[in-house]
């Protein structure tokens, strides 16, 4: 082999290896929702079009560069710190152990966000679960001021009804890192039902763009605050 060939044989392998790594820049550089794995026994991997049809109406109604794939992360791992943003739902119970309460403390006070939305039946655990991460703080009432609930689309009147539970009215809460909002939690409203495929609960289209331009707010929130 001449030396000119070998030059541009490695030259070649230079450039495609160069144009590979941009390539998988680009694809790490775009927003992924990851579902939250959990134990305890609640269905977390229910309606996994949510995440993708979210993802999808955020692409289409914002600037921001997402990746509209359903991906879990497990909470017994580091991976979550892998991801900006993390969702959680479920039917029923919930359980962190200590390792995994003390990983999801410092990925929040690292910058993540959580998103918690009660499928129904997960309050009581989730609550008690949550003290296991932050001791020191309770779940609080956001005002209807608050910006998540203006941070792209309006809701004045704060969190809209998606699905009836209880026949209580819809409340979002948070926690906090140094007046961060880390966690949101929505309770009696179940905007994540509304981004599931149509078939799946029959939601109206009004209902579903509530829930999505809602699920879009939070996206917006997360990341610029």
């Amino acid at each position: 082999m001449t030396r000119s060939l070998l030059t541009f044989l490695i030259t070649l392998l230079v450039t495609l290896g160069t144009v590979d790594a941009q390539v998988d820049r680009g694809k790490q550089s775009a927003v992924r929702l990851a579902r939250l794995k959990y134990q305890g026994g609640g269905d977390w991997y229910n309606d996994p079009s949510a995440e993708v049809n979210l993802l999808r109406f955020v692409a289409e109604n914002t600037t921001i560069d997402v990746e509209p794939v359903y991906e879990y992360v497990d909470l017994s791992t580091d991976n979550i710190f892998l991801y900006p943003l993390v969702f959680m739902t479920g039917h029923g119970t919930v359980n962190f152990s200590d390792g995994e309460a003390r990983r999801l403390r410092a990925w929040l006070q690292s910058g993540g966000f959580l998103y918690i939305d009660d499928d129904y039946g997960m309050d009581t655990s989730i609550r008690a679960e949550m003290k296991k991460v932050f001791p020191n703080q309770d779940f609080v009432e956001l005002p209807f001021d608050h910006p998540i609930y203006h941070s792209h689309f309006d809701f004045p009147n704060g969190l809209p009804k998606i699905h009836e539970h209880d026949a209580k009215p819809p409340q979002g809460f948070g926690l906090f890192v140094e007046g961060r909002l880390c966690v949101f939690y929505t309770y009696e409203t179940n905007p994540s039902d509304g981004w599931a495929d149509p078939e799946v609960h029959n939601d109206s289209p009004e209902r579903r763009e509530l829930a999505l331009r809602l699920g879009t707010n939070i996206i917006v929130h997360a990341l610029t605050r």
